[in-house]
């Protein structure tokens, strides 16, 4: 696996987290002013994308983001509560108010700044392509009269569409065929219905290495290289400003290197 960087775009100065951290008045205008005006925020996900958010064997939500959320919300005071949503109507949740944050593996996107206000980013992503070990496709110009399969409404769709090449156009029906999660798109690779898939690198390589009993390849091609943040609503700006120095402090000490040690191998 690539060695994933944080790539925070600017450092927030020592007295925007002593902001964060001495804000006591509790404001009824929500989280536009600042994290004093919730005890609790609601975290939307896709609870089938590991190793960020997914549901363990006994059905308990875990992964990176999770663990990350929740060191933010301790150091910010307030509780995360997390609930699984239909990811192709996340932003449509956040305007609604049914939850307050969209924290999953979120690819930036220039689509999806026009609608929610982003948090500085702290990882980095590509849009991978995955076909079976023994396929001829070996290039991205090989997907041309192939199926390909993605998940629907994911930062994947918006990668092909966004792409300099006629996709997906070029594919077998002119078309995606996308499916509501990454566990159907892989099923469907593997399966041989689909012949090449385009999933997030991070979650792509962490599925293949739990289940190795089908062949993959990974291309050298991809459809672009991305960063995640986390969604909030375009009025959150003060929020936004507490909880950039939040993770910004927990990357500096080191914390966000612990939380990532315990899901992604050195390689």
């Amino acid at each position: 696996m690539k060695k994933w960087l944080v790539s925070f775009m600017s450092i927030l100065s020592v007295s925007l987290v002593l902001a964060a951290c001495g804000n006591g008045e509790t404001s009824e205008e929500g989280a536009g002013d600042s994290s004093a005006s919730y005890e609790s925020i609601i975290v939307g996900l896709d609870d089938t994308f590991p190793p960020m958010g997914f549901r363990d064997d006994n059905g308990e939500l875990v992964g990176f983001d999770i663990d990350l959320a929740k060191e933010v919300g301790q150091r910010l005071g307030i509780e995360m509560d997390f609930q699984a949503i239909d990811w192709s109507l996340k932003e449509t949740e956040l305007d609604a108010g049914n939850i307050d944050l969209i924290w999953n593996g979120y690819t930036v996107t220039p689509e999806r700044e026009e609608k929610v206000l982003f948090s500085e980013a702290y990882m980095e992503n590509s849009q991978m392509i995955v076909t079976a070990e023994d396929s001829d496709i070996q290039t991205k110009e090989d997907l041309e009269g192939k199926v390909v399969a993605a998940q629907q409404s994911s930062s994947a769709v918006d990668a092909i569409n966004d792409d300099e090449g006629d996709y997906p156009a070029l594919f077998a029906d002119g078309e995606v065929v996308q499916y509501p999660s990454n566990n159907d798109v892989f099923n469907d690779l593997i399966s041989g219905r689909a012949e090449a898939i385009v999933v997030d690198e991070v979650m792509g390589r962490y599925y293949m290495s739990l289940n190795d009993d089908f062949a993959y390849r990974v291309l050298e091609d991809n459809f672009g290289e991305e960063v995640y943040a986390v969604g909030m609503r375009q009025e959150d700006t003060a929020f936004k400003e507490e909880f950039d120095a939040s993770l910004q402090e927990i990357i500096e000490d080191g914390t966000y290197d612990e939380i990532y040690s315990k899901w992604f191998s050195e390689e």
